[in-house]
């Protein structure tokens, strides 16, 4: 019989429950539940509502009673990089802090004090962010280490939500290796990088791979859902997730659009070079001990900013449109800037910076937004001339997936700036690999190349190049 597998996706503004299938062939979707996600102030911190986030899972899951469908597993991802420490109880010591929360300004350049830099990313192969999982808990180290002397489990969001569904505690690989505290090389915890920032190497858990059953629903939530099922480890990171359903994966570099544009290439070993460290590239794990060799760039969190400081006035839609109609209008600013990673009003923020920049400044919505597409669709030119020369070889595709690649004019301009073929698709690429990672882990799927093979055959792509775009299978 045909298993169900239920993906839980939670990025930075919305959650969904989606139910994948294999069915003739194909891998089949349909979406049951879907709820609003949103960092909140508390105290004085920016955090994630980890409870409210629990009982919309399970609503979903309720849902699924209602509509007669028995999952036979769940897997969940969120975004990387935060967490929440449980006391010896395993009761929440902290609030889930966003990565977003000033917290961190200051710390990366005391943690090099402690830790040479060049030795931190030849270790952990993970890019310098300021808000990278080792500098949040160094913050804490300094304004809060009581909390920290309590702590008795580390989990990552996923993790923590794991824990949950059934009171078994581990660290899923993927999200782990985003903390800068794992071993690019032993893929382990790096427990001389712990012991020089003196944590407590007691809190980590054993790191566990996808395709992990964790294990079943805990008895309390199969007697409160009416159902029991296995808890099975995708990709918790949802970019590991998203990338594990890139349909072309030959020569091919690929941009996973969202609120972040993740843009990089996949490899079977970490890229530790000078150069790497210089342009700033990270080296993720990924499914079966596969490498994310990429770079952050701040993505259409921009774009859904400006929206929200326009009240909500125009659609994403419209804002394409008025971007389309102001077409002359060209001003172009730094997207990975921190100043446009929380500030007050990210409109003001743009114009500002063209003010100081000497630039035309962005006055209407339309060239408020056409100023963000150009920029971002810069900021991919110039990765992608980073890597290629990193790899001193040619790329001569662009994979776009996840729900930036609906964006058809930005598609358009990445193919027009770079010169290189884009294909947008699959739309649903987290929920997809997250679905992929559970049906291998079911039997139902053998290996990663024919998850991609069926995803290919399963799902539609468009092809963007230069004045001309059709749609491929």
């Amino acid at each position: 019989m045909t298993k169900n597998a239920i993906a839980v996706d939670i990025g930075a503004s919305s959650g969904r429950l989606i139910l994948g299938y294999l069915e003739d062939g194909q891998l089949k979707l349909k979406e049951i539940h879907r709820f609003e996600n949103k960092i909140v102030k508390k105290g004085e911190s920016f955090c994630w509502e980890v409870d409210k986030l629990f009982r919309e899972i399970k609503r979903g899951l309720k849902k699924c009673n209602q509509l007669g469908i028995k999952p036979d597993s769940i897997g969940i991802d969120t975004w990387a990089v935060d967490f929440v420490l449980l006391d010896e109880n395993d009761k929440l010591l902290t609030d889930a802090v966003s990565y977003r929360d000033p917290r961190t300004d200051g710390m990366m350049e005391q943690v090099f004090e402690q830790i040479m830099k060049e030795r931190l990313y030849l270790e952990t192969g993970i890019q310098f962010q300021k808000f990278n999982t080792i500098f949040q808990l160094w913050s804490m180290k300094q304004k809060n280490p009581e909390v920290l002397t309590k702590a008795k489990s580390f989990l990552m969001i996923p993790d923590y939500f794991n824990f949950l569904l059934t009171g078994k505690k581990v660290n899923e690989y993927t999200n782990a290796s985003t903390t800068q505290l794992v071993n690019a090389f032993t893929k382990k915890w790096d427990q001389q990088l712990i012991d020089l920032l003196d944590l407590n190497k007691e809190m980590f858990q054993e790191i566990k791979l996808p395709k992990t059953i964790v294990g079943n629903l805990s008895e309390e939530l199969v007697s409160e859902l009416g159902f029991d099922m296995q808890v099975i480890l995708p990709a918790t990171h949802d970019t590991g997730s998203a990338v594990i359903a890139v349909p072309e994966q030959d020569e091919t570099i690929y941009i996973s659009s969202g609120t972040w544009s993740l843009m990089g290439t996949e490899n079977h070993f970490p890229i530790c070079v000078t150069k790497a460290l210089d342009y700033n590239f990270t080296n993720e794990g990924g499914m079966d001990y596969r490498f994310r060799f990429l770079k952050n760039i701040m993505g259409l969190w921009m774009i859904q900013e400006v929206k929200r400081n326009y009240n909500n006035e125009y659609s994403f839609a419209r804002l394409v449109e008025l971007a389309e109609e102001a077409k002359d209008f060209k001003a172009i600013v730094n997207v990975n800037d921190d100043r446009f990673l929380k500030p007050d009003n990210m409109i003001q923020e743009i114009q500002n910076y063209c003010i100081e920049t000497g630039q035309p400044i962005p006055s209407t919505p339309g060239e408020v937004a056409k100023c963000v597409y150009d920029s971002l669709a810069i900021s991919y030119q110039k990765a992608v001339t980073e890597i290629e020369e990193i790899f001193e070889k040619k790329f001569e595709k662009i994979n776009v997936i996840g729900g930036g690649c609906q964006n058809e004019m930005l598609n358009q301009l990445i193919a027009d700036v770079t010169g290189k073929e884009v294909y947008a698709g699959p739309v649903e690429a987290t929920a997809i690999g997250n679905i992929a990672a559970q049906l291998m882990a079911l039997g139902e799927i053998d290996t990663i190349q024919e998850a991609r093979v069926l995803i290919k055959s399963s799902f539609e792509v468009k092809k963007y190049e230069p004045a001309h775009v059709h749609v491929i299978r």
